[in-house]
């Protein structure tokens, strides 16, 4: 865990890897609710023995929107911030799916701060955020996270 006490500590971390995530492992069920979440039940997700028979990958794939979602959490057990009365995510520049996430792999992140900007009542920050997967040579999602605090 990595503990950020100020915003002057804050911003002199701009271009460095600040934090790297422990290991997630992407299971069945955390697919299925995800498609039961969101409404994608797309076979190539949730039906093991089509996979098995159809798929180039032979297993279930999460859905790049599941990788997608985990990012606050992957960010909030790897980083405490200075306090804030309000933390938003701000949305994204850009997000790559690279490799898909097979069904029992474990994935985890590492957040570079890109920048670290004053706005109206507090900062915004961009992270990129690169997740790995565990026995995959490619980033299973790439994405430029914006958040904002707000004093």
């Amino acid at each position: 865990m990595r503990h950020i006490a100020s915003l002057a500590d804050l911003k002199n971390l701009v271009g460095q890897e600040v934090a790297v995530s422990d290991w997630i492992k992407i299971d069945q069920a955390r697919i299925n609710l995800f498609a039961q979440a969101s409404g994608d039940h797309q076979w190539i997700h949730v039906d093991p023995e089509r996979c098995r028979n159809e798929s180039p990958f032979g297993t279930p794939i999460a859905h790049g929107f599941l990788t997608l979602s985990l990012l606050p959490m992957l960010l909030q057990s790897s980083i405490t911030f200075p306090p804030c009365k309000l933390a938003l995510n701000y949305g994204l520049n850009r997000v790559r799916f690279p490799a898909p996430v097979q069904v029992d792999q474990r994935i985890r992140a590492h957040m570079t701060l890109q920048t670290v900007e004053d706005v109206v009542g507090g900062v915004q920050m961009v992270w990129e955020v690169t997740l790995v997967c565990d026995r995959v040579e490619k980033p299973v999602c790439v994405a430029e996270l914006i958040l904002r605090h707000y004093d």
